[in-house]
Formats: structure tokens, C-alpha cells, sequence
């Protein structure tokens, strides 16, 4: 029997379980840092927290969720939904809590990986998952005094509910994903509001509403219309496309229609190409920013000082709260994790320039070690959920082909991988994202973090494993 262990609880790690476990693999153990389950929809909890994804899209094909109560789920659903999944197929009882995974060790005579814990403890498994996400580990900005502040501060994904907003200076600095959609329920309660923008955002209107249960018993044929405008809504991120120029015209349409002012308008329109950052869905950001006690500024924070923030422009911004919508260590990899592969060389050594592995998921040198929705699995429409199921099945058939055949390990071959990333690269040169800065590209200016096109092109290339591809021994 292959033991197979599992790092995380989000929802690559339980899909991952789910197909592993109801294919017969029974030695399957989930370690989860936390005290609970679900990943980033146990960690955010702002006020607002949603998903940008419709819900009828937004859950695993095997356990589709017909008790939606809108369109687009809060994080309060989408967290039990995950909890209902992992209770109902056998996966919960497998999981175990408070136990932060800090390294892994390759072991050649036992051709086994050694897990170690915080605690000290550890275990050996035949196949090692990594399910910790790109989007796990909130990341501060580099700003100078950020520990000056003499009020109170906190990372929007680590959000301190115990400190009262109502009646106070607040300056939320980052208006990214979180911001749009926590910005509107900050702005009901402080008495004045500042946010610092470091580059405007292109924001879609969301179709969003409550789902009435007649409604709901139609979700497949929803899922799957919405699957196809995912599919459609991704060649946008091509360059110079049709449903590109269609997407800026709406944003724009849309920006136009909310605020009034052409002065603020102007300071809200981005000056890249459609997609190059994350597009956004909002109905009440910019009518938020329009409100008389919420001010906007564009100019580069500068430093924290006590009293508050400070421009560029030397102004001081004073404040009583502070909120860093300041997204994600995206490009660190697995970077918490000690890993080592064959011969004692490094993962993070092996990624210096960026992460990459052949389908998202194999490194060469790191034999039976498999990654969820790992380098270039990100998207830019549709539902990530595609891609860990498709993720989850390869990584089930050579877990299946590992048993069968007797073989203790697996290794893809290093030229399958290197070509699989060349041609990767070369798409995502193609696109939108190979003619800006944003967070999907590391340093050293490879794109790592995202997938180039749809879903079903991904889906079609793991859907069957090519043992040619891997080294088995």
C-alpha cells in the first residue's frame, strides 16, 4: 500500500484526497498548520470576503453544491462547503491539525520522503503532496517605519476583528482583489477613509444576487454556461484580442457610468493593457470612493510614521488603523518548507530564478514529490477548481501505475520538463502578462504564477499520463 501525505487543507489538498482516496489509495494523511480546515477561505475573513468566481462554477464536479444562496458565495459558505466535502468523503477524519510541516528530506535507501514538523516530530511517506497554494502566506510591504505606527495595523488576510473601525482615521493601503471588496464596509464605519492606490484597477460589474431555491435545482446547466464564458472570457488575455478590446470597452463603460467626476474617473483608469493585472468584479467600489469622507491619493507611500502614512509628496496622512491589502508571497514556492531532493540539492536553490515543473505539478530530482496548483496552474478566468481536479487525476494515475507496477519511485524525466516549461513561456510571451509588471512574474522576470489561456487546453494535456514522460524505478 502507497502512503501518501498531503501538506495543506485548502481545496487542492481535499480534492487531491478525495480522487486518491475513491480510487482506492487508503494511506492518504493530510497535515494542516492551522486548528482547522480550508485554506485561504479559513484564513480571510474581511469584512466581504467572497469569492470572484460564480458558484455554480466553484466547486468540485463530484460533490457539486446546489445550496448556493447567490451568485457569487461569501467566504462564510464557501468555508463549509469545504468542510461538508471533506466529511462526506472520508477525508476529515484523515486530517491533522496544528501540525505545521517544516521540511522535507528526500531518503534514497528508503526511497522515501521524511517529513519533519514544527513540533520536532515527524513521518516517512512513500509520495509527498504540496498543497500550500500560491496565495497562503500574506506578504507586507517593504515600507519604511511599518513598525513606527502608533496605532493599530493588520494584513487584510490576517484580519484583527477585536479592533473597532467605527468612528476612525483608517488608511488601507493596496486596492487589489481583497481591498475592492472589503473597502465598501470600511467606508460605512470609519469616520474618514484614506486608500493608497498604486495603480488604478480594471473593474468589471459583478451579476450578482441571491439564487432562489427553483433556481437552484438548475445549477449543472448554470456550471456549465458559466464554464463557457470562462473559457471565452480567457482569450481576452491574448494579445491584441477581440474579447480583450471588449473587456477594457466594458470596464470602461463601467468606470464612466459610477463616477461622475472626470477628474477622479481619469485618476481611476489604468494605463496597461486589459488583464495584465487582475481583472476585477465590483458594484459598489466606485461609488464607495465617491463618498465625501473616502479620499483617494496615487502618491507612492513613502514611509509609516506614527501619526500615520506619508507620500511621496511629504504629506502625512494621519491614522488610527492601518490595513495592508498587500496580497501574497506569490512567487516563493513552497519557500516555508525546507525540501530536499536527490543528492541533497535544494528546492528553493533548484526555483532561485523562478519556479517551474513540468504540468505544474513534477520537479526533476525530486522523485514522488507532486504539487497542487503549483507554477504556472494560475489563472486568469474561469475556476481554479478545474485545474486541481485535473491536477489531482494525473497525479492519481501515477500514483495507480506507481502500485501496480511495483515501482517505488518516480522521477519526470529533466528534457520533458524543460520543454514543457519553453513552451509555456513562449505562450505566456504571447499574452497580455508578457508586456507588464505585476505579481505573477518573479524578479527575474519569468512568469510563474499563471496558466496561458483556458482551462479545457490544461485540462486535455494531464488528462492521460504518458509514462514515457518519467523515469520509474
Amino acid at each position: 500500500m502507497t502512503s501518501i501525505g498531503i501538506i495543506g487543507s485548502g481545496f487542492g489538498a481535499i480534492g487531491t484526497a478525495v480522487e486518491l482516496i475513491e480510487a482506492g489509495h487508503d494511506d492518504v494523511r493530510l497535515w494542516e498548520r492551522s486548528e482547522s480546515l480550508g485554506g485561504v477561505w479559513r484564513d480571510n475573513t474581511y469584512p466581504g470576503a467572497g469569492c470572484d468566481v460564480p458558484s455554480p462554477l466553484y466547486s468540485f464536479s463530484f460533490a457539486v453544491n446546489r445550496s448556493w444562496s447567490r451568485r457569487y458565495a461569501k467566504q462564510p459558505e464557501i468555508h463549509s462547503y469545504l468542510h461538508r466535502v471533506a466529511e462526506e468523503h472520508d477525508v476529515a477524519r484523515r486530517i491533522r491539525f496544528g501540525t505545521e510541516v517544516v521540511a522535507a528530506r528526500w531518503d534514497e535507501p528508503s526511497q522515501t520522503w521524511e517529513v519533519g514538523f514544527a513540533d520536532g516530530g515527524s513521518e516517512s511517506v512513500d509520495v509527498l503532496v504540496s498543497a500550500v497554494g500560491q496565495l497562503s502566506r500574506p506578504r507586507l510591504p517593504a515600507i519604511e517605519g511599518i513598525d513606527d505606527f502608533a496605532g493599530e495595523a493588520f494584513h487584510s488576510a490576517r484580519w484583527d476583528h477585536d479592533v473597532p473601525l467605527e468612528g476612525r482615521r483608517v488608511a488601507a493601503i493596496g486596492i487589489g482583489a481583497s481591498a475592492i471588496q472589503y473597502v465598501p464596509h470600511l467606508a460605512d464605519e470609519a469616520a474618514e477613509l484614506t486608500l493608497f492606490q498604486r495603480s488604478a484597477n480594471y473593474i468589471l460589474p459583478k451579476p450578482d444576487g441571491p439564487l432562489p431555491r427553483w433556481y437552484q435545482r438548475g445549477i449543472e446547466v448554470e456550471r456549465a454556461l458559466w464554464w463557457l464564458f470562462g473559457e471565452q472570457f480567457s482569450r481576452g488575455l491574448d494579445d491584441g484580442s477581440r474579447v480583450g478590446r471588449i473587456n477594457a470597452a466594458v470596464a470602461r463603460w463601467h468606470l464612466r457610468r459610477q463616477v461622475r467626476d472626470p477628474k477622479l474617473r481619469e485618476r481611476l483608469t489604468p494605463d496597461y493593457p486589459v488583464g495584465c493585472k487582475r481583472i476585477l468584479f465590483s458594484n459598489d467600489f466606485y461609488p464607495t470612493v465617491t463618498r465625501e469622507h473616502v479620499h483617494l491619493t496615487d502618491d507612492a507611500v513613502r514611509r509609516i510614521v506614527p501619526e500615520g502614512v506619508q507620500t511621496a509628496d511629504g504629506t502625512v496622512h494621519e491614522a488610527d488603523v492601518i490595513v495592508y491589502g498587500t496580497g501574497f508571497d506569490a512567487q516563493d514556492f513552497l519557500s516555508s518548507i525546507d525540501v530536499t531532493g536527490v543528492g541533497g540539492e535544494k528546492l528553493a536553490a533548484r526555483w532561485t530564478d523562478g519556479a517551474h515543473a513540468h504540468l505544474g505539478i513534477y520537479v526533476p530530482g525530486f522523485p514522488n514529490l507532486f504539487v497542487s496548483y503549483g507554477p504556472n496552474t494560475n489563472l486568469g478566468g474561469g475556476s481554479i477548481i478545474y485545474m486541481l481536479e485535473a491536477q489531482a487525476a494525473h497525479m492519481r494515475q501515477v500514483v495507480d501505475r506507481m502500485q501496480v507496477g511495483g515501482w517505488s519511485r518516480v522521477d519526470v524525466r529533466p528534457e520533458v520538463e524543460a520543454r514543457y516549461d519553453a513552451q509555456v513561456q513562449e505562450r505566456l510571451e504571447h499574452s497580455v502578462w508578457g508586456h507588464c509588471e505585476s505579481w505573477y512574474r518573479h524578479p527575474s522576470g519569468r512568469i510563474t504564477s499563471n496558466w496561458p489561456g483556458a482551462t479545457r487546453p490544461f485540462a486535455r494535456r494531464v488528462e492521460q499520463l504518458d509514462p514515457e514522460d518519467f523515469a520509474w524505478a
